[in-house]
């Protein structure tokens, strides 16, 4: 464990009051934040003297070692001096874990906030609850929690074989597990099936549904499931999909990180094919 990760390891989400007088906070704009060579996370009254005229939302996102942490969100991307934008997902690859998570629900949090400061409806500003975390409008009586988009993500198998996909998006020669979001009307098992033979025309049948993990990118709930190959040969969906292909588990290509349920299911089929002598993978949190 990193001394950054030793020192920012007891944290807890939650809504502490704006009108405590004290604690910390980060500063967020489309899933990056503000930081310099001591951090990201400041003394709250320090950085909203640097950031004031930039602000346009804070909420209460939880406690670190007991202290009240908040999130500034920005109005863009603005230059400060000595500072410089981060990404989340770099302290999610440095296996900085617990930082990870407080920046993800922090950058959640932010997201919703400025995407729901005027009601949908009437365009009317948009009042903040002080007891629980919802956005409502009164002429209209519209209400705005904070938003999950569900979506599965499976493993495709085939004896030895992985079915893994490869997005223009991912770094250079890295596949995952298949992906996609549920429709309105859908159930989960069904986005399996039609998001599988979309994107690769593969059937598949024995969907397990196997774990779940808050991805925030910008607001998803992942859905982690295994099924087994049914029937069909690969034809890649050119919008979605740049390549797939079966690998074998002895002779698997470059996966996401380990903190992703990707990596996780993954891991866990390869562990239940090769038997013991490989490390039980856990489920990311």
């Amino acid at each position: 464990m990193t001394t950054t990760e030793q020192k920012n390891k007891n944290w807890q989400h939650g809504m502490p009051s704006l009108a405590e007088p004290n604690g910390l906070a980060v500063a967020h704009y489309r899933m990056g934040f503000l930081g310099n060579e001591q951090g990201l996370i400041f003394p709250r009254e320090w950085l909203r003297e640097q950031l004031a005229s930039y602000i346009i939302d804070e909420q209460g996102v939880g406690h670190l070692n007991g202290e009240p942490v908040y999130v500034f969100e920005l109005q863009g991307r603005v230059e400060v001096p000595s500072m410089a934008w981060e990404s989340m997902r770099h302290f999610m690859m440095d296996k900085q874990f617990t930082l990870f998570r407080l920046l993800a629900f922090a950058s959640q949090m932010g997201t919703w906030a400025r995407e729901h400061r005027f009601c949908g409806s009437c365009g009317a500003r948009m009042q903040q609850s002080t007891e629980h975390r919802v956005r409502f409008c009164e002429p209209c009586r519209v209400y705005q929690y904070p938003r999950l988009s569900p979506c599965m993500i499976v493993v495709v198998t085939r004896g030895d074989e992985i079915l893994l996909g490869r997005s223009p998006r991912f770094v250079p020669g890295m596949y995952s597990a298949l992906a996609g979001y549920a429709e309105p009307n859908e159930t989960i098992e069904g986005c399996v099936e039609r998001e599988v033979y979309e994107e690769t025309k593969v059937k598949v049948k024995n969907i397990r549904y196997v774990g779940s993990q808050n991805w925030p990118y910008p607001h998803s709930m992942m859905f982690g499931f295994h099924a087994e190959y049914a029937g069909g040969e690969i034809v890649p969906e050119p919008e979605e999909i740049e390549d797939a292909q079966w690998f074998n588990v002895r002779d698997l290509p470059l996966l996401p990180p380990k903190n992703s349920i990707a990596r996780y299911l993954i891991d866990l089929y390869v562990n239940e094919r090769l038997g013991p002598g490989y490390t039980e993978p856990v489920l990311p949190s």
